[in-house]
């Protein structure tokens, strides 16, 4: 089983990060488009190639986010009409989010199998949150899942902030 750290508010207005592993070895380097339309996330390996990349769609009546994996779309998290409570989906084939993704403490199953785990670590290298994989193959969708969510996370903060002013 792999450990993995992803730093709570990440999305800084540089909009880049790193991934780490529990040697707070860098794995992973997280770019965002700064003031570009449509706001994209790309996920590098250390050698600096593309494998995932999360976009979120332009000109949408309602938010949606984009997942594609080696270049193929792999899930979309979009917002469901509501009046009351902000309410998301995540549609992907075969892949399932069970748990409470909002407050990141979930399992990522395939096909009915875990193959990742993601909970909120307090006393790591600063608050983070720890991402388990428990299948290699799920690795790269793992980490673009939940770099998806955050990036949902803090458009819905940011969309919130902005009508209460």
């Amino acid at each position: 089983m792999k450990q993995l750290y992803i730093k709570q508010k990440v999305f800084s207005l540089s909009g880049k990060f790193t991934i780490k592993d529990q040697q707070e070895k860098d794995v992973y380097y997280v770019e965002g488009s700064f003031m570009q339309i449509p706001k994209t996330f790309s996920i590098m390996n250390t050698s600096r190639d593309e494998v995932a990349l999360v976009t979120k769609k332009a000109f949408s009546f309602l938010p949606k986010f984009f997942v594609e994996v080696d270049g193929q779309e792999v899930l979309i998290i979009k917002k469901e009409f509501s009046f009351l409570k902000a309410h998301y989906t995540i549609d992907a084939a075969g892949i399932e989010v069970l748990g409470n993704w909002w407050d990141m403490d979930f399992e990522v199953l395939r096909h009915g199998d875990v193959v990742g785990k993601v909970s909120k670590e307090w006393f790591t290298w600063g608050d983070s949150y720890k991402v388990q994989i428990l299948d290699d193959e799920m690795e790269t969708i793992i980490i673009a899942l939940v770099v998806a969510i955050d990036c949902v996370k803090a458009d819905q903060a940011a969309a919130s902030s902005a009508a209460t002013t």
